[in-house]
């Protein structure tokens, strides 16, 4: 359990650590708010599109082998990404990091599942431990860093940890058993069907080219024909994407599946939002506290930490009490936490005590602890059972475009840099979302007791 979780943890760390990093690096490549943000569009968008394609991959290939390779990428990264000469290079550390840390992601709990027979809900909630706890302790671990050893730090303490979890991956995982005739023989045409390559590629395509329209307009303050002609570039390959996807024999994302189960696709929908607040405060407040109001990276990461603290601690009780009530309260209260958490952002000013933030990430820690639990109850069952493996993994690329949403809503809101009315005007919009969501709660509810009567 170790020698998984020592790899496993690397991709929500590292993804959590780099929301204290974001002023320091604008600060360091003196770019605006809108282009350093690609240190977090280039992470999400890699690792939903690496993370299923190194699932299918160790089915064929191995998954002690998928497992090792993931470390030696991870440690490969980790160690240029302090010395790229420029920004773009960052980038391109960063994607291959993500690609590394999610290989390991893919098959950590295919390995747990396959080898650990007994007590195999606990090793599982054991597993889910390092993942949530990595991400809860990242912002304060990349404000320690930062602050005595500057951003490099951030990658460099990835070394230690990769060195780690290689020797005892390599001793205790158990050996792959000899490949299948399937792998042996499959052709690399095969290889990329099964893996809608080409879908793959049109989202790719699709989601980077309207991302650079859109962020690119709003930097530059003008709206030029480059600007348009790239983002349309986008919109066609999205637009191609869904209709190759829906009729696709192994989709990249199961478009088709939305259409046949509508309230599993509204589950989705919700934790996309969910996802989009969280986010956005997750990488947003940070920056306000060090670019406003001048906090150290050392005391927003310690500020930050109440909000992964808060959500560990309820996530054990939510488990609780969304078997004993269903999903729907916890995520009505949810709802209402998000709102209030979203109203106090809004009033915040330069005169507001920085201990008050604390109040906000309380809130949205809480409805986050509430969150993981209630959205995946939600899922199984809006889920026919033989389509829950689907289900989960279209419930993991709405988390991510989410993320990647958020950041883009920030690139928006904010521009070349954070202003205390940008960040005011941020909690207005996440204020509307949550509201949003309080009434999707509801209505649900509603539905619910209808459809029991």
């Amino acid at each position: 359990m170790i020698s998984v979780g020592m790899g496993v943890l690397l991709n929500p760390l590292n993804s959590s650590m780099i929301s204290v990093a974001i002023a320091r690096l604008q600060d360091v490549y003196r770019l605006d708010f809108t282009v350093v943000s690609w240190i977090i569009f280039s992470f999400y968008i890699a690792s939903s599109i690496a993370q299923p394609v190194m699932g299918k991959a160790s089915d064929l290939f191995g998954r002690k082998k998928i497992f090792l390779t993931g470390l030696v990428v991870a440690f490969v990264a980790s160690l240029l990404a302090p010395f790229s000469p420029n920004f773009g290079w960052l980038i391109v550390f960063r994607i291959v990091q993500s690609i590394g840390t999610s290989m390991m992601v893919s098959v950590g709990m295919a390995i747990v599942r396959i080898h650990i027979t007994e007590k195999q809900a606990s090793a599982l909630s054991v597993l889910s431990i390092f993942l949530s706890g990595a991400a809860a302790i990242g912002p304060f671990l990349g404000g320690v860093l930062i602050h005595w050893w500057d951003w490099p730090a951030i990658f460099f303490v990835n070394i230690p940890i990769v060195v780690t979890g290689f020797l005892l991956a390599w001793r205790n995982i158990p050996k792959d058993g000899p490949p299948t005739s399937d792998a042996r023989n499959i052709s690399f045409r095969k290889w990329s069907k099964r893996i809608d390559a080409s879908g793959i590629l049109l989202f790719t395509v699709g989601l980077v080219a309207l991302l650079i329209g859109l962020l690119s307009a709003k930097s530059s303050g003008h709206v030029s024909y480059g600007h348009v002609i790239v983002g349309l570039i986008g919109l066609v390959s999205l637009g191609a994407f869904v209709r190759h996807e829906l009729k696709a024999t192994s989709p990249f994302i199961p478009l088709r599946t939305f259409a046949k189960y509508p309230v599993m696709t509204w589950v989705n929908i919700e934790f996309m939002l969910v996802n989009v607040l969280y986010y956005s405060l997750f990488f947003g407040l940070p920056s306000y506290l060090q670019m406003v109001r001048h906090v150290s990276e050392f005391h927003t990461g310690i500020l930050m930490l109440s909000l992964g603290l808060c959500s560990l601690v309820v996530s054990p009780l939510a488990g609780r009490w969304v078997e004993k009530s269903g999903s729907r309260p916890a995520l009505l209260v949810s709802g209402i936490l998000m709102t209030l958490g979203s109203v106090w952002l809004a009033t915040l000013n330069q005169t507001s005590p920085v201990i008050s933030v604390c109040l906000a990430l309380a809130a949205f820690g809480i409805s986050n602890g509430l969150n993981n639990v209630g959205m995946q109850a939600a899922l199984f069952k809006s889920s026919p059972k033989e389509m829950i493996g689907v289900a989960s993994g279209v419930f993991m690329t709405s988390r991510y475009l989410g993320t990647i949403l958020s950041s883009l809503l920030l690139g928006i809101v904010m521009g070349d840099k954070f202003s205390a009315g940008g960040f005011r005007l941020l909690g207005v919009i996440l204020s509307v979302i949550a509201l949003s969501l309080v009434f999707m709660s509801w209505r649900r509810r509603e539905t619910g007791q209808l459809e029991e009567s």
